[in-house]
């Protein structure tokens, strides 16, 4: 039997109304992997508060694990050369937390 690697999670977003007006709103989905399980990062990130507001805490979880993979998927790339050293050390303190 073998084994899933990633966990897969789909993503939808909708513009519910925008501060100037372009005519339709505009909504977007995808499917995405991550190795993590993004709800127990969720759950642990509330129960930590990172920062004060809930809704905060679920924004910073979805966008740090969407973002981290692509850095761990891309991590040869050039642009991502200077950020990655303090990505790690901005992981190791969130983690200590």
């Amino acid at each position: 039997m073998t084994t899933k690697k990633n966990n897969k999670y789909r993503i939808r977003l909708d513009e519910l109304e925008l501060k100037k007006s372009k005519g339709a709103l505009a909504s977007l989905a995808f499917d995405f992997e991550n190795h993590d399980d993004i709800f127990e990062i969720i759950d642990l990130i509330k129960t930590k508060k990172i920062v004060e507001s809930e809704e905060q805490n679920v924004e910073f979880a979805i966008g740090l694990k969407l973002f981290s993979e692509v850095l761990i998927k891309n991590k040869n790339e050039e642009i991502f050369a200077d950020f990655l050293p303090a990505f790690k050390e901005f992981m190791k303190k969130l983690k200590e937390k």
